[in-house]
């Protein structure tokens, strides 16, 4: 579709400047961004005699920009939303979520990813990076609601072999558009030493980044120091783990070694606040990450440990702990934030096409609603997104061209009532 967009304000992201302005939308990809003044001039240039347009949206003076990228999450995990709560993280995994995760089959992840997908659209989620345990019926799901899903491996001693990741990691980077997987696995306590170092192995035959959880509780560091006389972030990078990038989800307890070394490779540290504030796991050094220049990136982790899946939410909790933690009412502002939210999210991610607006690049954006009374005065919009932001401001969501969610309504193809049915009918069964 063509669609113009005009009387819009436009936080490129490139910078801080709000353009007021035009952006219009061909088929998959921005087509022009600019103040649209010179209709004529601009069509000139992009060497167009006119366009004919499916839709011209007068966005009334709100905000265009790029959606967010939640860069750390479990879709499926919909299933056990507010129902494993209120315990330590070890005891939440082995006596809630292992048990009843070992009952899904593929075809309820699938009706599961499907809800959460909904949920990502209503927080203006434009991108995931999900980690769960059937990735051909997660892709199914997200490829059927037109939704943008970067995959990651969750091996571990329980589940697939290397060589199930391997033909997943080459089949599911050339299924569709939309899609993309990376190497990973769960963490370093769920793996054999044997099995890590298949994983680094297949990560150096394909030049590969490797993500995965890593020091996200003092417990998890303690034990790895007990079975390797190291730190996770050192023992990975010690058999190669890291040669060609990746990072780690939560990040919690990284000394001064594991930061240098996540400098050295260009990693990405996914902070999940949401999660580790519900589980008490502790508060991410994020000023410290920002002063080496370590890429940062925001995930909200699944909906049964957050359990909101809302970019809004996470945004906050990432500068206003990092606040508490220093100590420092200036520390983690907020325009690092909103680059930790989209840009940034989108280089972990490795999908370059989506980190900004800007002809050429994918039209995967978001137009927030400026007028409610939480987004008034207009003293500072990026700062107002970040401190008094909220999901009831995401106006519409475009992932690839399409619009998928705009006003409050989802698109016209998806059977909301009967994708509630279906999670509803999951959980009762698996009790």
């Amino acid at each position: 579709m063509n669609i113009r967009f005009y009387n819009a304000r436009i936080l490129t992201m490139r910078d801080k400047d709000i353009l007021e302005g035009e952006v219009w939308v061909q088929n998959e990809r921005i087509l022009y961004v600019g103040d649209g003044k010179d209709v004529d001039g601009v069509y000139g240039q992009l060497s167009l005699g006119s366009i004919l347009w499916d839709r011209e949206i007068d966005c009334n003076g709100n905000l265009l920009m790029p959606g967010f990228k939640d860069a750390h999450t479990h879709s499926g995990m919909t299933f056990l939303r507010s129902y494993a709560d209120d315990m330590p993280l070890h005891h939440w995994l082995n006596e809630q979520v292992f048990p009843m995760e070992a009952k899904l089959d593929g075809d309820m992840i699938y009706h599961l990813t499907r809800l959460a997908i909904l949920e990502y659209l209503t927080s203006g989620i434009t991108a995931i990076f999900d980690m769960y345990l059937t990735p051909e019926t997660i892709a199914k799901a997200c490829v059927e609601m037109g939704f943008r899903c970067v995959q990651v491996s969750s091996q571990n001693d329980f589940g697939p072999k290397t060589e199930v990741t391997e033909e997943r990691y080459l089949k599911l980077n050339q299924a569709d558009p939309l899609l993309s997987f990376f190497l990973g696995f769960h963490a370093e306590y769920t793996c054999s030493r044997e099995m890590l170092e298949e994983m680094a192995a297949l990560s150096h035959k394909y030049k590969a980044p490797v993500y995965a959880h890593i020091s996200e509780t003092k417990e998890e560091v303690e034990g790895c120091r007990e079975r390797y006389g190291m730190s996770p972030v050192k023992l990975l990078d010690s058999i190669g783990m890291f040669d060609y990038g990746g990072g780690g989800y939560h990040c919690v307890y990284l000394n001064e070694e594991d930061m240098d070394i996540f400098k050295k490779h260009d990693l990405t540290v996914v902070t999940n606040p949401g999660s580790n504030t519900k589980l008490a796991s502790g508060i991410a050094p994020i000023s410290d990450y920002l002063k080496r220049g370590v890429n940062v990136a925001i995930g909200t982790d699944g909906p049964a440990s957050n359990n909101c899946l809302d970019m809004f939410r996470e945004m906050f909790l990432v500068t206003g702990l990092a606040k508490l933690r220093e100590q420092d009412a200036s520390a983690v502002d907020a325009w690092e934030v909103l680059k930790m939210a989209t840009v940034n999210g989108s280089k972990a991610m490795n999908l370059p096409d989506t980190d900004v607006l800007a002809e050429g690049k994918l039209a995967d954006m978001i137009m927030i609603d400026l007028h409610q009374p939480n987004m008034q005065p207009l003293n500072n919009i990026p700062k107002n997104l970040v401190y008094s932001g909220s999901k009831q401001n995401v106006k519409m969501t475009m992932i690839q061209g399409r619009i998928l969610y705009e006003d409050g309504q989802f698109a016209k193809e998806y059977d909301v009532d009967e994708i509630y049915r279906k999670a509803n009918e999951i959980i009762n069964s698996l009790r």
